[in-house]
């Protein structure tokens, strides 16, 4: 059976997706579970990415998440945070993707990565720094750190999820953003129609 139909690679990619869709919510969560499921023998990592399996990584991803933690929990430097926090959760997602991805022509699976891991971190990054921008600009960031417990809340879920139930996570994913990216073309249709509603004459 080709490598793409195989159960465990379907497996692998839906572990990779939810883990980097976490990385959005927060960067190093993620990291610290799949460092802490590679240690205990849970998740077999390749030899290149042996370093992820290392208590020594673990420590440092378990600091990290901590400091992360602390800082979204300071109303304002989470803004600040975000400029950080964004390009580190693409390449933490794109890690995280080509350590799960079977074996293949390296430039494929970088490409891959980048592409889904990336693009996953990314895009779950942009919607929770609007949500945040917007949640500022109607509570002055009081509500911020509220808003900060429920990103942690998600981010710890759905990494626990994925090493669990990754195939069930990536569904949820994957659901997730499929009906984000039909509401949104719902509105942009929406708003289109109103645009040429408004600039219409109108007859006397």
């Amino acid at each position: 059976m080709p490598t793409f139909l195989n159960l465990d690679t379907l497996i692998e990619l839906m572990l990779a997706i939810s883990l980097s869709s976490a990385a959005g919510f927060r960067v190093f969560v993620p990291l610290l579970v799949l460092s802490a499921a590679a240690v205990l023998g849970h998740v077999d990592l390749p030899p290149s990415f042996d370093w992820i399996e290392t208590p020594q990584a673990l420590g440092l991803f378990a600091i990290a998440a901590i400091l992360e933690i602390s800082g979204y929990a300071i109303p304002w430097f989470d803004h600040a945070l975000d400029l950080v926090a964004t390009p580190a959760a693409v390449l933490a997602g794109t890690v995280m993707t080509a350590s799960l991805a079977p074996e293949m022509d390296p430039l494929v699976k970088w490409t891959l990565a980048l592409v889904a891991g990336g693009g996953t971190a990314g895009l779950t990054k942009g919607i929770m720094n609007l949500l945040r921008g917007t949640s500022t600009a109607a509570t002055g960031g009081v509500a911020n750190p509220i808003f900060s417990a429920l990103e942690l809340l998600l981010a710890v879920t759905l990494s626990v999820l994925a090493v669990t139930i990754p195939i069930a996570a990536g569904v949820v994913v994957i659901g997730v953003f499929g009906v984000l990216i039909f509401k949104l073309w719902r509105w942009f249709e929406g708003y289109k129609s109103r645009r040429a509603a408004a600039v219409q004459p109108k007859s006397f």
